[in-house]
């Protein structure tokens, strides 16, 4: 009889045993992450989950929360939580079958900060059955985090200068115009004495005699004939125009001693002349004139039609024709500026005497960023009103690695002139080396035209993690920034010949090297890179014993 019971009682109290026992640990094996090693991307750090739930392991009657969680030392951030649940519990949870387990997929994502350099993500697992709640060991899944993306190299990128409009030949014309009377080529006393003219004399001697800072080129002779009267009487009156204010030209020349080249012609029916009066006339037909012209081309048949509209012909006659009666003489002559000697002597000696474009143009007649700084600030006391040179000033500043003061003068220019393409691209830079993604995006969105755009966008881009566009927007261009952005987009046989062609490599350049080998495998250039770039600073060793991008090279790397 006891037998008999017994036998009973024991299996039910193995029923009630296994009813009541905890759900146990769970293995890493069950689990893996995309990407394997965690990265930083556009400021944060992206993890794809895929874990499984063995086969009779969720109780019908259970729930489990599943938080992934990135620690480090002194620290962690935690994920968005999952929620998973046996088959006879009824909620929101994804429901698993305790005879078949289940495989599931979540997704984290965390704000980057440079302690997670070196971090491990863990899973940790909250069990509820009944009324009894309690955890389960954390599963490591995935170590972290490769922070590529966030190397400061904005600093390394050129910003965009403000540049000079300094020309040293400048082309310049006088003109002057004599007036004839209709059907008449002779030269009237009152033309020939008009201030106009007076004017043209003195500017075509005054050209001639200072050859230091004047050279006349030419003087041009055009003479004309309104477009009434038949073409063969104009022809005879342009012509004769012309060759009579020839004359008067050269006579006046060889008095006063100035030998150049005249060139004369003539124009027999000034059909464009005319054109351009009726169009900027108030006459109540021109639209209809104007037409005429548009349809016929002959001379004849154009000059028949506007007979024909007798309305208006009184007012051609009074107001337009007797302005196509003329010759119109011009001088052409370049205005000579300093040489660049010139420039640099002025500037020693006393620069209030150059312009703006000079001083500006001075700047870039040296190599040395002190006599740069030098002209640039003389340039603010002498132009204050001119943002050009507080945006050179901020260039310089920003490329010797002072951000603080670099945003100050553009910050100055930008008061004197806020849409400035070039003070809104070196804000937008300023504003990246300090984090400020969405500020240096606003300030892009004002810099079209500036002459490193282009670079402040790819640095910009990277920020995103839109690795691609920030190749696209970098091109050939030589610096770290560019090179971190082929790196992140997976091209580094193009990210190493940039370093390798980075005319003042720094221990930035290095250590970018040193990824390039890490990602191809080189432990012998991850070896090199890093010795030369902990030489130049000594920093990086630091920095290279914590970086993910090492973790394998760490023996190449002592």
């Amino acid at each position: 009889m006891i037998k008999k019971l017994y036998l009973p009682l024991v299996a039910l109290l193995i029923v009630a045993l296994s009813s009541c026992s905890k759900m146990g640990e769970l293995s890493s094996d069950y689990f893996t992450t995309n990407p394997e090693v965690l990265e930083a991307v556009g400021g944060k750090v992206p993890v794809t989950i895929n874990g499984k739930f063995p086969e009779k392991y969720m109780k019908k009657n259970a729930t489990v929360e599943v938080t992934p969680v990135l620690r480090w030392k002194g620290g962690e951030a935690k994920g968005q939580s999952a929620l998973f649940q046996g088959e006879k519990v009824e909620g929101n949870g994804k429901t698993i079958s305790y005879k078949m387990g289940g495989d599931y997929t979540m997704k984290a994502s965390f704000d980057y900060v440079p302690e997670m350099a070196n971090s491990e993500l863990y899973l940790d697992f909250k069990i509820t059955r009944g009324s009894k709640t309690y955890t389960i060991p954390s599963v490591k899944i995935a170590d972290g985090v490769i922070a590529t993306s966030e190397l400061a190299t904005v600093g390394s990128s050129n910003a965009s200068l403000s540049s000079d409009a300094f020309q040293r030949i400048i082309k310049q014309a006088q003109e002057a115009k004599i007036m004839f009377l209709i059907q008449q080529a002779n030269l009237r006393a009152n033309q020939l004495s008009s201030a106009e003219m007076k004017d043209f004399q003195n500017k075509v001697k005054e050209v001639n005699a200072d050859t230091k800072n004047f050279q006349l080129n030419n003087i041009e002779i055009s003479s004309y004939a309104s477009p009434d009267g038949g073409v063969k009487l104009n022809t005879n009156l342009a012509e004769d125009r012309q060759s009579n204010t020839e004359k008067f030209l050269k006579k006046q020349l060889k008095k006063s001693k100035v030998e150049t080249n005249v060139d004369a012609k003539y124009t027999a029916q000034d059909w464009e002349g005319f054109k351009e009066l009726v169009s900027k006339s108030n006459l109540q037909d021109k639209d209809l004139i104007l037409r005429v012209l548009s349809m016929y081309s002959e001379p004849e048949q154009r000059e028949a039609e506007i007979k024909n509209i007798s309305s208006v012909y009184k007012n051609l006659a009074d107001e337009i024709l007797p302005q196509l009666r003329r010759s119109r003489l011009t001088a052409n002559y370049d205005i000579i500026g300093r040489s660049d000697a010139e420039i640099n002597e002025a500037f020693n000696n006393d620069a209030k005497v150059l312009s703006v474009e000079e001083l500006l143009y001075a700047a870039t007649l040296t190599d040395d960023n002190a006599r740069k700084e030098a002209i640039f600030t003389k340039t603010t006391e002498l132009y204050p009103n001119d943002y050009r040179a507080y945006n050179n000033l901020g260039e310089l500043a920003f490329s010797a690695g002072d951000v603080k003061k670099a945003e100050s003068f553009l910050k100055k220019a930008a008061s004197i002139k806020a849409d400035a393409p070039e003070v809104n691209a070196n804000l937008a830079l300023c504003q990246l080396a300090k984090g400020n993604v969405s500020e240096a995006e606003a300030l892009l969105g004002k810099a079209n035209g500036a002459s490193a755009v282009n670079e402040a966008l790819g640095n910009l881009y990277i920020k995103q993690g839109q690795y691609d566009r920030a190749v696209a927007a970098f091109g050939d261009v030589k610096t770290n920034s560019a090179a971190q952005a082929q790196i992140l987009a997976k091209d580094y046989n193009k990210a190493k010949s940039t370093l390798s062609a980075i005319k003042n490599p720094d221990a930035m350049t290095d250590y970018l090297m040193a990824i390039v080998g890490a990602r191809t495998n080189n432990a012998s250039l991850v070896s090199s890179s890093i010795k030369s770039a902990i030489a130049k600073d000594p920093t990086m060793a630091v920095k290279a014993a914590s970086d993910r991008e090492f973790a394998k090279f760490a023996s190449s790397i002592k």
